[in-house]
């Protein structure tokens, strides 16, 4: 209700109405409050009670927030903004990846291209987003940067409304395989150029920029907060 713009700022939250509306109980309303309220959706004030804060507000990085916003009127703006940010971040965490030889990190890296070559060749999509996501987990842990390690959850969600499945984007799986092999590749080389420019490649090719291949997403229940 508070993402999709059916309640707008400062609109009052009245925790009884939200009861008997969703048939819950105060102590589950209260705490999803507490929830909304630790991300910036809504503010609780004594002798003012709960309202929904303006979207300059919101915690937009956190990545339920971003999940929950892929199924709201904000969608497109959303998906523009978020290819943006991957292009940003993603080809500077692959090049400073290929300054920081840590092996084991590289060999997870080769070992999800690997698992996404076999998922796809079998049709499970699933299995390929899983493992799509974690070499941009992997790699962002690999740049050697403690604040573009953080933005690791951002990139999944990302991932995850824009590019698994239902997500309104095409992924050219066939070409994918062999696009995040180059990357790591060059890595594995230590050459922080062709890292850097194979990352871009592999976000151009698969339209994480400028927004391009975004489309209504299927029908699909809002996900729940995540636990912490």
């Amino acid at each position: 209700m508070i993402v999709s713009g059916d309640l707008g700022a400062d609109r009052p939250l009245v925790p009884e109405e939200i009861g008997q509306r969703f048939e819950v109980s105060r102590t589950v309303v209260r705490e999803s409050l507490r929830v909304l309220e630790a991300k910036g959706l809504v503010s609780a004030r004594p002798n003012v009670g709960t309202r929904v804060r303006p979207v300059s507000d919101w915690n937009l990085l956190d990545p339920d927030i971003i999940e929950w916003r892929a199924y709201g009127p904000q969608r497109d703006d959303q998906r523009r903004e978020l290819c943006e940010l991957r292009w940003t971040i993603e080809p500077l965490a692959a090049r400073l990846a290929a300054g920081h030889g840590r092996e084991d990190v590289q060999q997870r890296l080769a070992d999800m291209v690997e698992i996404m070559g076999h998922s796809a060749a079998q049709g499970d999509t699933m299995t390929f987003s899983r493992a799509d996501a974690e070499f941009h987990s992997l790699l962002l842990q690999l740049a050697g940067n403690r604040m573009l390690e953080h933005l690791s959850g951002i990139v999944s969600a990302a991932l995850h409304v824009s590019g698994g499945p239902g997500g309104g984007c095409e992924r050219p799986v066939e070409n994918s395989v062999g696009q995040h092999m180059r990357v790591v590749d060059a890595i594995g080389s230590g050459d922080a150029t062709a890292a850097e420019a194979a990352m871009r490649q592999l976000l151009a090719a698969h339209g994480e920029v400028g927004g391009q291949g975004s489309g209504t997403p299927v029908d699909h229940v809002v996900p729940a907060p995540r636990e912490h």
